[in-house]
């Protein structure tokens, strides 16, 4: 062995070990409520802002706690498609116009299902939240999201 691989060796171990120990920062948690006839409905919500937070969204986990979700931010209005692939719980989808409003929910989605799911319209971002969720807190199309996302809208 020479000088440089005496070298490499030792911070290729250290290299190693760092990546056991480190854990991706979590994505943001941040307030958002939905105002429907029955009230205000409160969640704590992780943002998905970047195109990686996005793709990987809620897969693998093995639960949504009640009262919790993800915000998927588009920042543009676009007409989405999302799916079920490698996501081990089912949801529901809340399609959010850039006013604020839900335009769609599609609920109790199949979990593992590469089945495409649209927004049907151009929407500024998609709320996920454990399946029964919008049905439970009467939660319905054209009730409004109040979260930064939306504000001044």
């Amino acid at each position: 062995m020479n000088a440089q691989s005496l070298f490499r060796l030792p911070l290729a171990a250290a290299l190693f070990a760092f990546s056991l120990t480190y854990a991706a920062p979590a994505p943001a948690q941040e307030t958002l409520e939905i105002v429907t006839r029955g009230g205000v409905r409160t969640f704590t919500v992780e943002l998905a802002a970047t195109d990686a937070e996005r793709s990987r969204g809620l897969m693998y986990r093995r639960e949504v706690p009640e009262g919790t979700g993800m915000l998927f931010d588009f920042k543009q209005d676009l007409n989405i498609t999302m799916w079920m692939k490698n996501t081990y719980v089912s949801l529901d989808m809340i399609f959010i116009r850039a006013d604020g409003r839900i335009h769609r929910i599609a609920e109790n989605t199949e979990p593992e299902s590469e089945k495409i799911v649209a927004a049907g319209a151009p929407v500024r971002a998609v709320l996920e939240v454990v399946a029964g969720t919008a049905r439970k807190l009467g939660i319905r199309p054209g009730d409004r999201v109040a979260h930064p996302m939306f504000r001044g809208r």
